[in-house]
């Protein structure tokens, strides 16, 4: 706050009072107009530096949930592809395990071909041929049972 002084008319006569107490309310009003414009601006900083730091706090929490949104849909698309390993290993899997029936089949049907053969040939009246022929249904379907059982024993294992 500024004080004005209205302009002297009249010369200025010495006076017989210490200049010091003449001047003290002027000097005291003009210092205080002096610093109030630094006062202001002290304030003003203030206010912007608590606007900022509004500001950044709130960029920073933009920045963290953008962080947090790509970090979900990185474990989403990692959880996507595991899923479709996942998938690929039990296709996988059931193929093996057809194959298996099969090579298993396989071997036990000729074990039982040479059997069928030692017994013609020791006097049986057994025709190998058909003998072998008629025991391939019953193989695959219990060893397609086995396999099946042990399956289901793994999976409700794993439970």
């Amino acid at each position: 706050m500024e004080v004005v002084l209205p302009p002297r008319e009249t010369p200025v006569k010495p006076r017989v009072e210490p200049v010091c107490c003449q001047l003290a309310p002027a000097v005291v009003v003009t210092v205080g107009s002096m610093w109030a414009p630094a006062m202001r601006t002290c304030v003003t900083l203030e206010e912007r530096q608590a606007n900022l730091s509004t500001k950044l706090a709130r960029t920073a929490n933009l920045l963290r949930t953008r962080v947090d949104v790509e970090v979900e849909q990185q474990n989403r698309n990692l959880l996507q592809s595991m899923n479709e390993r996942t998938r690929l290993q039990l296709r996988l899997q059931a193929t093996v395990e057809g194959l298996s029936v099969a090579a298993i089949s396989y071997y036990v049907v000729g074990l039982f071909g040479y059997m069928a053969r030692a017994a013609w040939e020791a006097g049986v009246p057994i025709n190998p041929s058909y003998a072998t022929a008629a025991v391939v249904p019953v193989v695959v379907l219990v060893i397609w049972w086995i396999v099946r059982t042990i399956r289901k024993r793994h999976i409700a294992g794993a439970k």
